[in-house]
């Protein structure tokens, strides 16, 4: 008969959980998705690149259980940031129902301290973070998409990191339909419009689709595209404060 000994065991907490979404397959991605972690400094004011290792489970979520394992007179939670970084996409960092940011650059979570006896003070909720297509993102072949470029009203300078989407309605059953994207580092961005635009009479006739682009709140643009006339013209949108 074998004897099973009782062994030392270790109490790990994740403060939080990540789920990257490929919103453009609308699924959950577990491969080719790299993250790195970084620490707030509150005394120099800076993030801090750290070491620790991610872990996946079998559910495809990214978790850092080793965050917070600390006890002792003076320990406090601290601050981390996680950056996600997948060919071909681009994080949108902001959660669901969050305003929208282009200067947002990770998720940012708290881990407060804990050890095997005293459990931290609160749980790590999962948190969904969706990969846009970027703009080399690789469509499959027939996919419609429209190109172009986010710059500022006044300045004409590119906008880096702004969120460009159209939006509708299906013309056969009125279902709504969204597509966004996430412009490059020269305010280029790409997007695809695999849906029905509004008709307009022709001739010829064409889909008008609207397209908006946005900076922050407050700092936003919009654009008319019609389509298929205009599928090969470089777009620009122009944002200003609104």
């Amino acid at each position: 008969m074998t004897r099973f000994l009782p062994v030392e065991t270790s109490v790990l907490h994740s403060p939080a959980w990540f789920v990257p979404f490929d919103e453009f397959a609308q699924r959950v991605r577990s491969a080719d998705v790299a993250t790195e972690l970084d620490r707030f400094d509150p005394d120099e004011n800076v993030w801090v690149p750290q070491d620790t290792p991610a872990i996946r489970t079998p559910s495809a979520a990214i978790a850092y259980p080793e965050l917070g394992r600390r006890r002792g007179p003076g320990a406090e939670p601290e601050r981390f940031r996680v950056r996600f970084a997948a060919i071909g996409f681009a994080p949108l960092y902001p959660a669901d129902g969050e305003d929208f940011d282009a200067t947002r650059t990770g998720v940012e979570f708290t881990a407060n301290p804990y050890d095997d006896g005293h459990p931290p003070a609160a749980a790590g909720e999962p948190r969904l973070v969706r990969l846009l297509p970027g703009v080399a993102f690789v469509y499959s072949p027939g996919t419609r998409t429209v190109y172009g470029v986010v710059v500022d009203a006044v300045t004409r300078a590119p906008i880096v990191n702004a969120l460009v989407e159209a939006r509708g309605t299906t013309i056969r059953d009125g279902v709504p339909w969204q597509e966004r994207t996430l412009t490059g580092a020269e305010g280029a961005f790409r997007l695809a419009l695999r849906w029905e635009g509004e008709p307009v009479t022709g001739p010829p006739p064409v889909r008008v689709f609207h397209l908006t682009a946005t900076e922050r709140p407050g700092r936003t643009g919009a654009l008319d595209v019609r389509l298929p006339t205009e599928r090969d013209r470089r777009h620009v949108i122009e944002i200003a404060e609104q």
